[in-house]
């Protein structure tokens, strides 16, 4: 997860580059309003929209995007640290034009409405991690069961999901999580789940997710950051354990060469080689998991 430690990290690699953290930042701001993704083959007219989602705490803006004819399997979009932001927006429209009904979820609204950050802000500043703390102090295991529950229904209840297929989730640092704990609570509607450099999965806590593998009928997929893996090494172990007594089809892999967040096109770590990878192998999974 986001922490001191991965941002020292990031930094070296900056500095490798020839990047200084200011250097960095015009580059990310112009990224998050403007960057355009790879396209899609045979891409879906899509159709987007901002949305209010009502859950037992409250109601949650939302942006949700999908194709403009038929209906699809709706997926959870669970955005990091940061929040809901152009990138992710982005990210969830790309997902739509391959076929899905996509809900990028604001996970703060308990706290702030849209976005908390401004385009180009690091994490790696004190500043705005000050900022952020608060906000993702706001949530926990159990938001994200009672949230998570609320987003299904909302898809299944919009006439272009396909109710009668199955949900796919996915998410990023510290949502990470959020992807197993969804589908161990909702084991009938969630039949795939993703997990791009997931912080928390596999812990000595009681509650830690990889214990509610038995709870799950869903397809995984857990991509892990390579400096994540040298800090807690002992975790695929763990997670590969547990999917496989549950019996449970995961893919779970240490991306060569990738930093913690390497996955968002607006990270400060973003390997765009790698996520290319890892965004190809989720929508295998999908595609399989959720027909």
């Amino acid at each position: 997860m986001c922490d001191e430690r991965t941002q020292k990290d990031i930094e070296q690699f900056r500095l490798s580059q020839g990047l200084t953290r200011r250097d960095f930042n015009v580059v990310l701001s112009t990224a998050a309003i403007a960057a355009m993704l790879p396209p899609v083959a045979n891409a879906s007219e899509v159709l987007e929209s901002e949305v209010m989602v009502t859950t037992p705490d409250g109601q949650a803006d939302c942006y949700l995007v999908h194709p403009v004819e038929g209906s699809h399997a709706g997926v959870v979009m669970w955005p990091d640290i940061k929040g809901i932001r152009p990138a992710f927006r982005m990210m969830g429209k790309r997902l739509a034009q391959s076929g899905y009904a996509v809900l990028v979820v604001n996970p703060y609204y308990r706290t702030a409405r849209g976005e908390v950050i401004e385009p180009g802000e690091s994490f790696g500043d004190p500043a705005v991690r000050e900022r952020l703390m608060p906000h993702a102090r706001s949530l926990s295991p159990e938001t994200c069961v009672s949230d998570g529950g609320a987003f299904i229904e909302y898809l299944d209840a919009h006439a272009a999901v396909n109710a009668e297929r199955q949900i796919g989730t996915m998410g990023y640092c510290m949502t990470g999580s959020y992807t197993i704990r969804m589908a161990a609570a909702y084991p009938v509607r969630v039949g795939a789940g993703a997990s791009f450099h997931g912080g928390g999965l596999a812990t000595d806590e009681a509650d830690s997710p990889h214990l509610l593998a038995g709870k799950i009928d869903a397809g995984f997929l857990i991509a892990i950051a390579e400096n994540d893996d040298e800090r807690d090494p002992e975790a695929k172990g763990l997670l590969r354990e547990s999917f496989d007594e549950a019996g449970l089809s995961a893919e779970i892999e240490v991306y060569e060469g990738t930093l913690h967040g390497w996955c968002p096109p607006d990270g400060d770590a973003h390997n765009e080689a790698q996520a290319e990878r890892a965004w190809g192998r989720m929508l295998e999974l999908f595609e399989r998991e959720l027909a």
